[in-house]
């Protein structure tokens, strides 16, 4: 069949205890309810508030809220890593993906207003920046002032697309909630928004 031979992109953009509404191909949300198979093969194995399990041609993957995942015929079957990612506005427009700070996994917000990636410094002992040794610099926060240090990061991964490299920043503290996706990753990216999604792809 020609799905064999395509590339299917799937976009968790609902999640409920038995169905999951998803974005297909970039095409309009359906809902699918566990066993049910969609117009693309794509089969819905499992769904609950956290997650969905979907199978494509053969191969399953665990998806979140929000989480995209495109699948192509390889002998693996895993994402594809042609170095773009596309992501889809959740129902506050805004644009979140899990990816990885070297190696650690974490979830992101895309953020134009930010500079930097910007991240709390649990974040970022969890993904073993020693930040301390970074450059100490005051920033100007919706709370006031707040005490940060500018690092760079080796190693940024959202799904297929990698990064290395990366000006970022470290907040003292639990804020931000999320790493916040700024503009030293951004530029580095071509940005092609079409309603809800927004594709990203590498540069350089």
């Amino acid at each position: 069949p020609a799905l064999a031979w395509a590339e299917t992109q799937v976009n968790v953009v609902g999640l409920f205890q038995g169905k999951a509404i998803l974005v297909i191909n970039g095409g309009k949300p359906r809902t699918l309810s566990v066993g049910d198979v969609s117009s693309e093969g794509i089969r819905l194995v499992s769904a609950n508030s956290s997650q969905a399990v979907i199978e494509v041609n053969g191969v399953k993957r665990e998806l979140g809220m929000g989480q995209a995942v495109a699948l192509a015929p390889g002998r693996d079957g895993a994402a594809t890593s042609g170095g773009s990612v596309t992501l889809y506005a959740d129902s506050t427009g805004h644009h979140f993906i899990d990816g990885q700070i070297n190696g650690a996994q974490l979830r992101f917000l895309v953020d134009t207003g930010a500079s930097a990636i910007v991240m709390n410094s649990g974040d970022a002992k969890y993904a073993k920046i020693d930040y301390k040794r970074g450059t100490p610099v005051s920033v100007q926060t919706a709370n006031g002032v707040a005490n940060a240090y500018r690092v760079v990061i080796n190693n940024v991964r959202l799904n297929g697309l990698a990064l290395t490299q990366v000006d970022g920043l470290v907040m003292e503290g639990g804020s931000p909630a999320v790493v916040l996706l700024g503009m030293s990753a951004l530029n580095r990216m071509e940005m092609k928004r079409d309603g809800i999604a927004l594709t990203l792809t590498k540069k350089y």
